[in-house]
């Protein structure tokens, strides 16, 4: 391996078939609005918005700002992500029942982590007033739950006897009381009871502890938006759980018991689905970058080709001096294989599956400054393609109240469109 192909450990980059436009904007939220703009105005011009996707390396940095700015242009985004199930609410609180469950004694910390995490009596059809009128508190706040916590004596117990120790505390509505009763009538976990314990408690989370999320958040709901997709997926975890774990009991690859259980969660939620979590026909899809292969749609605006982004520097133990002789390849390093992920082969390879998804005109952004006013590089990454930048002007009149397409991208708008948009 020559040192020059070492340090590009494939082929250069070939260009892709269609114009690309590059848009530089001085901020983040700069560069967010003007790609929306871009959405906007392509819409203006006719281009219906199931021709166009945006895309972003990973959405962490990018989610809400383009939620916003997509609200402000009057566009529904729907963001295509494969929800990261075990890091929710409604996953955690599985969880942490099973844990209680699985232990023969717990400590206070484990024993009330469920009611941390929103844990609720589900309100079924047929209970007497009184029952209702205690379910309709759920779930306990926070705040009573720690002042609860630390009135509750250190040490482990058995779930029977923390029964007696919370019945002689004490607790004006006697949702504590309720609580570790209910752990206490848990049944062993067969794949029947397994369902129905673990469905009662998604379904009393989505009664009680979803609308009490929604209720502290932001004005763009984005919390109670993966709220509400995680209570679908582990309701869907919770059914295949069922028939899961009946198999592994045949087989005898797993014991009878919760913690078994919660293992097994761990495994099925841990899976990547071959499927996406939206499906909206007249909403603006937005896409990271390891979903965009294969994709063939007119027009793709392509998100965050800064030098700190894409590519993502690379986490390693080894020092960059090492990396960097490795990758040089003289002398005796020349026998050490280098890593692609030092080059970041795999943000290559996403970039130019990005590219070559446009069969119109792709558009690329990125901006020049953080917050605090510090330089921020391109991606080396755009030194492997021509485009053809935006000016300063035009990219001001496309996020003004008089919208208007840049040149460089109004001119590849497909002439159908412009003569329904005369």
């Amino acid at each position: 391996m020559t040192a020059s192909n070492r340090h590009k450990l494939s082929q250069p980059i070939d260009p892709p078939e269609v114009p690309t436009v590059e848009i530089v904007s001085p901020t983040r939220r700069d560069e967010v609005r003007a790609a929306m703009a871009v959405v906007a105005s392509l819409r203006d011009h006719g281009v219906p918005i199931r021709d166009i996707v945006v895309v972003v390396r990973d959405l962490d940095a990018y989610e809400e700002p383009l939620f916003r700015a997509a609200i402000q242009y009057e566009l529904t985004p729907v963001f295509w992500t494969q929800l990261r199930v075990t890091r929710t609410r409604p996953y955690a609180l599985i969880e942490a029942v099973c844990d209680v469950l699985d232990e023969e004694r717990v400590d206070v910390e484990t024993l009330l982590r469920p009611l941390e995490l929103c844990w609720s009596l589900r309100s079924t059809p047929g209970r007497d007033e009184q029952s209702v009128s205690t379910t309709c508190q759920w779930p306990i706040d926070p705040a009573t739950v720690s002042r609860v916590m630390e009135r509750l004596p250190d040490g482990t117990r058995t779930i029977p006897e923390w029964v007696d120790v919370i019945k002689s505390t004490g607790d004006a509505d006697g949702r504590f009381q309720r609580f570790v009763e209910w752990i206490d009538d848990a049944p062993m976990p067969e794949p029947e009871s397994v369902s129905t314990l673990l469905g009662d408690v998604i379904e009393g989370y989505a009664e009680h502890g979803l609308p009490e999320t929604k209720a502290g958040d932001s004005p763009a709901l984005l919390e109670t938006e993966t709220d509400a997709r995680a209570v679908v997926r582990v309701r869907t975890l919770v059914r295949q759980l069922r028939h899961k774990f009946a198999d592994r009991l045949e087989e005898g690859t797993v014991d009878q018991s919760w913690g078994d259980v919660a293992n097994l969660a761990s495994v099925i939620a841990t899976q990547r689905p071959g499927r996406r979590e939206h499906s909206n026909a007249r909403a603006l899809d937005v896409l990271e970058a390891n979903d965009v292969w294969a994709l063939d749609v007119p027009y793709v605006v392509v998100l965050g080709l800064t030098a700190d982004q894409w590519p993502r520097p690379p986490e390693s133990v080894l020092p960059p001096e090492f990396q960097e002789a490795v990758l040089q390849g003289d002398g005796q390093s020349g026998l050490l294989a280098p890593q692609p992920a030092w080059i970041g082969g795999r943000d290559r390879d996403q970039f130019t599956d990005a590219l070559r998804a446009a069969g119109q005109c792709a558009v690329v952004t990125r901006y020049t400054q953080t917050r605090e006013g510090n330089e921020v590089q391109p991606s080396p990454l755009l030194g492997y393609i021509n485009t053809e930048r935006v000016g300063e002007t035009d990219r001001e009149r496309l996020i003004s109240a008089d919208r208007r397409l840049p040149p460089e991208i109004r001119g590849f708008v497909t002439a159908e469109t412009e003569d329904c948009d005369e």
